[in-house]
This record gives structure tokens, C-alpha cells and sequence, in this order.
């Protein structure tokens, strides 16, 4: 059963953020769990040149790769799909008009406008186009509600046809609202409420990430179930941290005078 289909079922799936361009970290991370994975092209330290060895790297994982790309460009959208992405995020939009061109650049005509190329990787090279051609409509659309002018549409967003989840980006949503990291206050709980009523209304999904597994809880309950956690860089930092300060810790053990 894919993603779109467990979304549908009001099944959690969990992924993180893959933003240091490691095909090494994206083979590691394939393999300890997630749903799916994100490959950042927005912030991550990473280009297009990179998703391929990254997505080379999670094929026999079972885990889903996502692409975040800078912008709803035609261009930029193909470019990832054919690369292999199930399902693309998209950021900083403002209108109505820009969610429909991004969702549209996720089908192939006539219900989108994507270009067809048979000779790629998602198809196997052209060995199965048939078979992938099958799959598209499998391809999630990801709309980031982060700005406040999409908040207040995120209800007319929620309607459009190719739009499977509704966002939060909180760093952002909570910076428009002049709340920045505040997660417990009251005008950034009422959008991520907003945006998981929208989304539940219309049979999409809600979706955020979050640094603190804490949190899980706040944004379940909510109604959210496409949920992501941490990132690639973030677990490397805190592994390594934790790693040497217990050393520190074990060596001031070793060097305190008996009592």
C-alpha cells in the first residue's frame, strides 16, 4: 500500500529531511524505519545533481523518496519526477493560482501539463514506462502553508484537485504570525488547527514537521498524519554531541580527587 493510499486510510506515516546532499546518509536513514524520506532542495546543501545518488542509495529500502524544490517551475517539477521522487513539496506560495500550476506540473496531460519522456529513471530507463505511467497517479502534491496569505485560503486549497496534503511549515507560519517558536501560542495552535480542519473537510492529509518527538501528541491529536521529524544533519549533530559530552562526562569522573 503506498503513501497516498495509507493518508486515505487515516494511517500515520513518518519520514524525516535529508538536506546534506549524502547518498551515504540517505542509505543509512533508508534503512532504519522511516515511511519516507525528504530530499531538501529549498535549504538543503544540495542540488538537483544530487538526488539521483541519494535516491540510487534508498531503492531498496521500501522507503518513498520526496523531493522540497525551490520553486513551482515546470522545469524544476519534471526534473525531479523523472529522477524518481513519489511525491513533491512545494514552498513559499502565496496564491491560489501558484498551487494549481504546481499540482499541475505533477500530472501528465490532460490533467496536468508534465512532459513525457519515456527514457527515464522512474520508468527503469523506458524498460516500464507502461507500469510507471500507472504509478503517476500514485505522485503526491505536498502544499507548504507558511505564509499568510495562504492560510487564508488554505479551505480553497484544500479543494484543488492534486493537492494530497496540507503542510505546516512551522518556522515559517509561526514567523508571518509574529510568533516565532512560540508552539504553544494561541494564534499559531489556531492555524495548525485551520489548516488540519481544511485539510480533513476535503479528504486530504494534514501534514508537519517537528524537532522534538515530543510534540507528536499536539499534532496527532490534531489530526495530522503525515509526520516528519528531524533531519539527516540534525541526528549526525546529535549523536556526535551526545557522544562527546559523555566522554567529557566519564573523563571528569576519572579526574575528580576521591572523597
Amino acid at each position: 500500500m503506498n503513501l497516498k493510499q495509507r493518508l486515505q486510510n487515516d494511517e500515520a506515516v513518518h519520514g524525516c529531511w535529508l538536506n546534506m546532499g549524502s547518498s551515504v546518509s540517505a542509505e543509512i536513514i533508508s534503512g532504519t524505519g522511516f515511511d519516507w524520506l525528504l530530499i531538501d532542495l529549498e535549504h538543503g546543501f544540495q542540488t538537483e545533481r544530487d538526488l539521483l545518488p541519494q535516491m540510487q542509495a534508498m531503492r531498496h529500502s521500501g522507503t518513498v523518496p520526496l523531493v522540497r524544490v525551490e520553486s513551482n517551475q515546470l522545469q524544476r517539477i519534471q526534473k525531479v519526477l523523472d529522477t524518481g521522487a513519489m511525491g513533491v513539496m512545494f514552498p513559499r506560495l502565496y496564491e491560489l493560482q501558484q498551487v494549481k500550476q504546481a499540482v499541475a506540473g505533477l500530472r501528465y496531460p490532460p490533467q496536468g501539463n508534465r512532459g513525457i519522456a519515456k527514457m527515464i529513471r522512474a520508468s527503469d530507463y523506458g524498460k516500464d514506462f507502461e507500469r510507471y505511467f500507472e504509478a503517476t497517479r500514485d505522485i503526491m502534491g505536498i502544499i507548504q502553508i507558511e505564509t499568510l496569505e495562504l492560510l487564508e485560503k488554505v479551505e480553497e486549497v484544500a479543494v484543488v484537485d492534486g493537492v494530497d496534503v496540507l503542510f505546516t511549515g512551522p518556522a515559517d507560519l509561526s514567523m508571518a504570525l509574529g510568533v516565532f517558536g512560540q508552539w504553544d501560542h494561541p494564534d499559531f495552535i489556531k492555524a495548525v488547527t485551520r489548516i488540519a480542519s481544511a485539510a480533513r473537510q476535503q479528504g486530504k492529509a494534514a501534514g508537519v514537521l517537528f524537532m522534538d518527538p515530543s510534540q507528536y501528541g499536539f499534532y496527532y491529536e490534531k489530526g495530522y498524519r503525515f509526520l516528519g521529524c528531524g533531519s539527516d544533519m540534525i541526528f549526525l549533530n546529535d549523536g556526535a554531541r551526545s557522544v562527546a559530552w559523555n566522554l567529557k562526562e566519564q573523563y571528569l569522573k576519572f579526574m575528580s580527587p576521591t572523597l
